[in-house]
């Protein structure tokens, strides 16, 4: 039996009340998710994530459900990290200039957690043991020093001999690493950082004396515009090691996923061949960085990251989902190409690389609303950028939003995401932290909604009815995969939560034509320098296209969808090879490009 899901994962994301220290202890309010461990325990999935205050579980992969977590573990820390030993589930958390313990259990819902007493600081930590027994941590979050690594006691987790500097940025060399939308960023010299941190402390009230050094630090290191590296994850496969990590930064498209590959577990590390290994630049909801590489329960490999929205705060952040896996060579691959579009899950083995079965039919189209205010029209719901979204010019419950597919299509589902705009809204708790100071919302809101369905605009049907539901789900899917003959939709949005103005960042419509598929597209590929290329495409009518590339013809592993016809693509390795193929999509279907080799 098929199941569908619909990246991002459809959960409740708690908000968030930040007092932003970068914009003089704003406060900032968002929801947010990231930097996830997914693991498979006793035959349950488990995500843990950032901020999140629990613990999600699944049985299928498809289906999540949010668990609330004991008190006395670090649940205001960023990026936990989880990984089974044994007949244990350990978990730490990050704690920059902090101590930071680990914590064990048998029972990853109802505890007891057991506290293991740590030995030093850390951020972003990884976990992770050998065949024979060995234990090794991996950590690094920074722009100026790189992923460490140490073996550690097995009982007491203390380490063993001196910690190894694994990975370090190189932005020069590696264009996926470079910071800003697209990878357009370089570094800035060290007497502009100077100037920029001096201004940042005038700006924000902030004297230097008052910050303690580890801040300082990491102000700098955001400042400087040098890519962070971070977020390590360990899998082994055929005796060697794959150490990933996250690069640039978790506010951009580009944040991404690398790859380097060793005989030992503490190196020394080369690059892959394919890297970057996770990168899902475009689409509705782009961003795949900090992540972890899971094995299900019948062998697939599963990577899950962080995606970007990034509009209300900096670390406003979804989880996504995607499949993965080794080829025959050994290399690490995630397939995003069409990373937001709905994915069929058996149970059982999978192929990884199969196209969606349904395509996106929503884009562009009419839409109308029954009320908007300025710059927030009903027609950026159906812009394909989650950056963008309708806003009611009221928060009476029964605002709607409506879009005219143009004619009767097969529909097949709908995936509705509901978006935040500036809220002022008093705390309701007490904010906690000093660096990251917050405080994550408790309360258990709920989304509800009404779509309906129309053949003539003038006799509607209930399409799906969430009137009484008791969720709070921001990127809910609606499937009916027997298919319904629809032309308009009409989405009513009934209760948000603090009763705010409603607002749709995507209205998304997939299913199926019957029309023809697009031309076979003609485009050119140049290198216009060591890591950078420009893709240039004779526009046939298709409604978008997807640029692969690798440095093999038989491994197009990475992916840039657009809706446009030019991109300059910043992800490549200096000194590689590479060959391009451009694939259109329409309602209709994929058609696959040829492959050529890139021209330098």
């Amino acid at each position: 039996m098929k199941q569908y899901f619909c990246n991002p994962v459809n959960i409740n994301y708690r908000y968030q009340f930040h007092k932003n220290i970068h914009k003089g202890g704003m406060l900032e309010v968002a929801r947010e998710a990231a930097d996830p461990s997914m693991i498979l325990f006793q035959d349950k999935y488990y995500i843990f994530a950032s901020m999140t205050l629990g613990v999600w579980v699944s049985e299928d992969i498809v289906n999540w459900e949010n668990h609330r977590l004991p008190e006395n573990l670090p649940l205001y820390d960023y990026a936990p990290d989880v990984r089974v030993i044994g007949e244990y589930v350990y978990f730490c958390a990050s704690k920059q200039g902090e101590i930071c313990n680990y914590y064990r259990t048998k029972d990853v819902l109802n505890g007891p957690y057991e506290e293991i007493p740590g030995t030093f600081d850390f951020w972003d930590p990884h976990l992770f043991m050998d065949d024979d027994g060995k234990v090794y941590f991996y950590w690094g979050c920074s722009s100026m020093t790189p992923v460490w690594g140490v073996e550690v006691d097995p009982v007491s987790l203390k380490p063993i001999g001196e910690k190894k500097e694994l990975i370090f940025g190189d932005c020069y060399t590696k264009g996926f690493e470079r910071v800003g939308e697209d990878n357009t960023i370089y570094p800035i010299a060290d007497e502009e950082l100077e100037v920029r941190f001096h201004d940042f402390l005038e700006k924000s009230g902030t004297k230097e004396s008052d910050l303690a050094s580890e801040m300082v630090y990491m102000i700098k290191g955001f400042l400087r515009n040098a890519p962070y590296i971070e977020g390590a994850w360990m899998n082994k496969y055929q005796g060697r090691y794959y150490l990933q990590y996250a690069a640039n930064g978790t506010e951009y498209n580009v944040y991404t996923d690398g790859v380097y590959v060793s005989d030992s577990p503490l190196g020394p590390y080369t690059l892959a061949k394919n890297n970057p290994y996770s990168y899902k630049p475009g689409g509705f909801l782009p961003g795949a960085g900090h992540g972890s590489t899971t094995e299900d329960r019948y062998g697939n490999l599963w990577h899950s990251a962080t995606m970007r929205i990034s509009m209300n705060h900096q670390f406003e952040r979804r989880v996504g989902i995607w499949p993965a896996g080794f080829d025959s060579e050994g290399e690490l691959f995630c397939n995003q190409r069409y990373g937001d579009w709905p994915l069929s899950i058996e149970q059982g083995k999978m192929d990884p690389w199969k196209d969606p079965e349904w395509y996106l039919l929503s884009y562009q189209k009419a839409m109308t609303a029954s009320s908007h205010e300025e710059g927030k029209e009903p027609e950026k719901a159906a812009d394909e950028n989650v950056q963008t979204w309708w806003r009611a010019a009221s928060e009476k419950p029964g605002e709607w939003l409506q879009m005219d597919l143009g004619k009767v299509y097969d529909v097949r589902a709908m995936q509705i995401n509901f978006a935040d705009d500036k809220m002022d809204i008093p705390v309701p708790g007490e904010i906690r932290g000093t660096s990251q100071a917050r405080y994550i919302d408790e309360a258990n809101h709920v989304t509800r909604w009404r779509l309906e369905g129309s053949v003539n605009g003038k006799e509607y049907f209930v399409v799906e009815d969430k009137s009484q539901v008791r969720t709070n789900l921001p990127h809910d899917l609606a499937v009916k995969e027997e298919g319904m003959k629809i032309r308009f939709l009409k989405l009513t949005v009934l209760e948000i939560p603090y009763d705010q103005k409603p607002c749709i960042s995507g209205l998304r419509v997939f299913g199926i034509d019957d029309g023809d598929k697009p031309a076979i597209p003609e485009f050119t590929a140049v290198r216009v320098s060591d890591i950078d290329m420009d893709v240039t495409i004779k526009d046939n009518g298709a409604d978008g296209y997807n640029i692969l590339w690798g440095h093999n013809p038989e491994k197009l592993y990475h992916n840039y969808m657009i809706f446009d016809t030019e991109k300059r693509v910043g992800a490549l390795v200096k000194g590689h090879e590479y060959y391009v193929r451009v694939d259109a999509f329409n309602e209709a279907g994929i058609t696959e490009g040829k492959i050529i080799r890139l021209e330098s």
